[in-house]
């Protein structure tokens, strides 16, 4: 939780708040990504998404 708090006081001080976007949808796809590979038999709907 620590990087999570310095990057965000990063954000904060160096008034980078055009990252915070960027970020998020690069984690939702990392979480997509983690999902698909641990729900086997979803892969063909989740590819189709794509």
């Amino acid at each position: 939780m620590s990087i999570l708090k310095e990057f965000f006081e990063f954000l904060k001080v160096r008034k980078k708040f055009w990252l915070m976007p960027i970020m998020f949808f690069l984690l939702l796809l990392v979480g997509l990504g983690v999902f698909a590979a641990a729900a086997g038999g979803l892969s063909p709907f989740i590819y189709a998404l794509f």
